[in-house]
């Protein structure tokens, strides 16, 4: 088999509409790629249109992985069509471009490239929606590994991990009436509201040196059914990212406080932080591989959260490394795109790295 263009393979995933579904045709893709180059590939399709990739030659040492979904694009908000794939001026056009699948396409080319014995590949469906499709991986169907690596959008700059991810539903309740008679209710937006605004005016969150200041956003907020009738149930959705030191428990017990009695807290998801040690053994090799002179430099984290928050206790506790081609400022935005020379380089870089783990 030839070997794998990876900006080619990344304008054939963009082409492919994984908006929040239809990963199994992406996976389709990468396993004829990868069953071709003697991988032994396994795909999984739990719910309807939606799949999971594990791929794999010899006994891994190391894992790639990445996310076959993208977070929705509408068209009339974009200047050229989100499924593009097309190349202007050096970038590569469409919605997944920077997030994630330019890292994919590298990943898999260095891999075709190589065909090491001791290399996993896991690609998943709904990472963009709580890394649903690493949940359901069955861990009896992954090797331990010694590394992941996470081909999320870095920009090819090295990340040791992230912060977590804790999605929490707000609730309050009220007493329905009739919209001419408010008195007799007790309107349900109106405390949520307020409670809202606490937690977004809040203004002192942890910060911790290397993950950065914990945050908090109010993402959804539903109530009401029509004007005339008082609302008796609102519900908003809130993001946190933790970090070390403000982990979930603290973060729903601080929130709690600022909601007030009467809201009602519930998890949603529990996403753990991911912090690797860049004193691990062997890791600093692996980042000069990577990107020179980077193992001098003080360790970054990421404000998003990976998949390696599943995989990585599915894996043994394997060192993490985030680093792909994508821009981390293009991830979810209109009109988003990836540098064609950012892809050659990634796919360049991790081609030496399975060189140097032969």
């Amino acid at each position: 088999m030839n070997d794998v263009d990876p900006v080619g393979l990344a304008q054939r995933l963009v082409r492919l509409d994984t908006r929040g579904g239809g990963e199994r045709r992406a996976a389709d893709l990468l396993a004829d790629i990868l069953d071709g180059a003697g991988f032994e590939v396994r795909v999984d399709e739990p719910v309807e249109g939606r799949a999971n990739l594990v791929a794999r030659r010899g006994r891994p040492g190391i894992t790639f992985t990445g996310h076959l979904d993208t977070v929705p694009a509408d068209e009339a908000e974009w200047s050229f069509d989100p499924m593009s794939g097309e190349i202007r001026d050096g970038r590569l056009l469409g919605r997944g471009g920077s997030d994630m699948k330019a890292g994919v396409a590298a990943q898999v080319a260095a891999a075709v490239r190589e065909r090491p014995d001791g290399l996993q590949l896991v690609f998943t469906f709904g990472e963009e929606t709580g890394c649903d499709g690493a949940a359901r991986i069955d861990p009896a169907l992954l090797d331990p590994a010694g590394l992941l690596l996470v081909a999320e959008p870095t920009g090819n700059r090295i990340v040791l991990g992230h912060k977590g991810a804790l999605w929490l539903r707000a609730t309050a309740r009220g007493v329905s009436a009739h919209g001419s008679r408010p008195e007799l209710g007790r309107n349900a937006i109106a405390g949520l509201a307020a409670a809202a605004l606490r937690v977004h005016g809040h203004d002192a969150w942890p910060e911790s040196p290397a993950h950065g200041r914990a945050t908090v956003n109010v993402g959804t907020f539903h109530s009401g059914v029509q004007p005339n009738l008082v609302p008796d149930r609102a519900e908003m959705l809130l993001d946190v990212r933790t970090i070390p030191g403000f982990g979930s428990d603290e973060a729903v017990a601080e929130i709690s406080r600022l909601c007030g009695p009467g809201v009602e807290i519930e998890r949603v998801l529990d996403l753990p932080g991911v912090a690797t040690d860049p004193a691990a053994p062997g890791l600093g090799a692996v980042l000069e591989t990577l990107v020179p002179g980077s193992s001098a430099e003080p360790p970054a984290y990421a404000t998003y959260f990976t998949d390696a928050s599943v995989l990585t206790a599915k894996l043994g506790g394997p060192a993490v490394v985030v680093y792909g081609p994508g821009d981390p400022d293009q991830a979810h935005v209109t009109d988003e795109t990836c540098s064609v020379a950012n892809i050659e380089a990634c796919a360049g870089a991790l081609h030496r790295l399975l060189l140097s783990h032969r």
